[in-house]
């Protein structure tokens, strides 16, 4: 079988063919570059209706017409205007070839074709280009979404910096060139949330960077460091949630040389198996089109002229899998030594005057600037032993705080017997999911947001969990969660009554601990509390997709605590809607 595909989603036209051997007949992009920097959708449209003719034309001269049995096409996401067209040019080739037609998943097929020409099977894939900016991986017949931008791609971002400076574009390339030549490390802001990014702040202070005075050299390589380490780890983090054994890394972005440095660091630190496809099929191309379009064909999928409308805001994880068999997958490996390794830490088991207890020891990341590494390092440290010791004044459970050792960025705490909520949930202990919506809620009702919201960061302890330890502390029973939601109040050091309207017997079933404030910060902004609970969300949705829905309803069953919970649940929708079109 040979198909032939029409990339147009964006600025780039591309069109490829491809056989059902895997065989690359055919693959040429054109890149409309804009006389003024920054793409106008209407003008990048009416390069692809002038440019897919020619290409089409050329295509055929090396694969004959009557050879051609299917026609496959970019659906999104994308540029409407650039879509539309794309569509057009489809249907219209499908009609006059008398083939069948099929629109496919732009992301998507970039995840295909790097399987096809790498060794890699089952990866966690950072997919990072000009409009998009995503972690995904194959969980459950979906590609999820573990991770993504909750503003602009990282390749938006690099435009809009060269844009300003006066570069050509595409600016990633000229970026990437004045970065070799530049040493010094400004200051800029790092900012992650969980397994998601930002990149808004990053580019506005970079421009102020280089409006101050600072060589222009100077701020690209800060700004290549600052945004390509954000994004290496929230790979890791993503990686350790999931337990994937192989990354890829794929998109326009993929070819800077910095990025794969960093990442392959981080897979060998990980002890997993990294990947990334030749240069010509990083970018936006037809034969990952064709390629996809190939898999979905052949594993059942049909769709009429009527089912090939553009869909501009084509979620990755809205596409069921047909193509892909399940199987034995490659893991990540763990030291045998320790009994947890996170994105950010090494965890081993220890003894602290006689207690069991395990000691967090932040490690050097080979992929971030020593400078730039010690410096979150000692920061996430502090702020994590802060913000465990306070939370226990409002009732809270999590562990007991007995060292922290700054110079060596480790926190000595109690050891908590149980499992992981993530564990919990998929033996099916959704009971556990009401305690975590109240420790939310009480966090935000103090205005504390963790940052870093996911089911491997709460520990579940049945009764009876107690084995390992000498015994459960007299404070943490004192302490617990559920007996002071069962007082009817909970008092804080500002002296201030909460009204706590919680059902009891859920409470008294487990006892919930959360971990890992890192991330955690201050703030009453309803956006910050709400960014805190997509990121809760979405490891739910990406993880335990089976039972979302119960799930997540008995977290916001529980998050009703928090007395302004209903404008926090929300603004959910609202922060939801100015995602890119990823």
């Amino acid at each position: 079988m040979i198909v032939l595909g029409l990339e147009g989603t964006a600025e780039k036209t591309g069109v490829g063919i491809i056989d059902s051997e895997g065989n690359i007949l055919f693959n040429k992009t054109v890149i409309y570059k804009p006389p003024v920097q920054g793409i106008n959708p209407r003008e990048a449209a009416d390069h692809h209706a002038e440019t897919f003719p020619k290409l089409i034309k050329e295509a055929f001269e090396h694969v004959p017409k009557e050879e051609i049995d299917l026609v496959a096409f970019s659906q999104g996401p994308g540029l409407g205007p650039s879509l539309r067209v794309t569509a057009t040019a489809a249907r219209t080739l499908a009609l006059a070839l008398k083939k069948p037609i099929i629109g496919v998943n732009h992301c998507i097929a970039h995840v295909e074709i790097g399987k096809l020409v790498t060794d890699a099977q089952d990866p966690l894939t950072l997919y990072v280009s000009g409009g998009n900016t995503q972690i995904l991986a194959y969980v459950g017949e979906r590609y999820r979404i573990f991770g993504e931008t909750l503003d602009i791609a990282i390749g938006n971002c690099l435009d809009q910096f060269a844009r300003h400076c006066g570069l050509p574009h595409p600016g990633g390339l000229y970026i990437e060139k004045l970065a070799r030549r530049g040493s010094k490390l400004l200051d800029l802001p790092y900012s992650i949330k969980g397994m998601d990014i930002t990149f808004s702040g990053l580019l506005t202070a970079a421009i102020k960077k280089y409006e101050q005075g600072e060589r222009l050299e100077d701020v690209c390589f800060s700004l290549q460091e600052v945004a390509f380490s954000m994004l290496t780890e929230i790979t890791e983090r993503a990686l350790a949630h999931t337990e994937k054994g192989e990354v890829m890394l794929v998109g326009g972005v993929a070819v800077n040389r910095r990025l794969r440095e960093m990442l392959r660091d981080m897979c060998e630190e990980q002890g997993v198996d990294f990947y990334v496809p030749r240069r010509d099929l990083c970018g936006d191309n037809g034969v990952m089109i064709a390629y996809l379009g190939l898999l979905m064909y052949l594993s059942g999928w049909r769709m009429s002229i009527e089912d090939t409308r553009p869909i501009p805001n084509y979620r990755s994880d809205s596409v069921e899998v047909t193509w892909i068999e399940e199987g034995v997958r490659k893991r990540r490996r763990i030291p045998e030594h320790l009994i947890g390794k996170g994105a950010e830490a090494d965890i081993r088991r220890a003894s602290y005057l006689g207690w069991e207890c395990v000691v967090k020891e932040r490690v050097r990341k080979r992929y971030r600037l020593e400078e730039l590494d010690k410096k979150i390092r000692l920061r996430r440290t502090v702020r994590e032993g802060r913000f465990l010791y306070l939370i226990k004044d409002y009732g809270i459970l999590s562990p007991y705080i007995w060292d922290i050792d700054k110079r060596r960025f480790n926190i000595t705490m109690s050891y908590i017997p149980g499992h992981l909520a993530k564990e919990e949930i998929e033996r099916g202990n959704l009971d556990c999911c009401y305690n975590i919506g109240v420790i939310v809620g009480k966090l935000h009702e103090r205005d504390i947001v963790h940052n870093d919201l996911t089911t491997s960061n709460f520990i579940v302890m049945r009764e009876g969990d107690t084995h390992g330890i000498r015994e459960v502390s007299e404070s943490d029973k004192e302490d617990s969660l559920c007996n002071s939601c069962t007082q009817g109040v909970v008092e804080d050091n500002k002296d201030d009554k909460i009204n706590l309207k919680v059902d009891r017997e859920l409470l008294k079933k487990n006892k919930v601990y959360i971990i890992d404030f890192g991330l955690g910060k201050f703030s009453n902004m309803l956006e910050d509390k709400a960014i805190d609970l997509i990121v809760l969300k979405k490891s739910i949705m990406s993880t335990h997709y089976r039972v979302f829905e119960e799930v997540w309803n008995r977290i916001l069953e529980g998050y009703k605590v928090y007395r302004d919970w209903k404008k926090v649940v929300d603004y959910i929708d609202e922060v939801e809607r100015r995602r890119r079109y990823c």
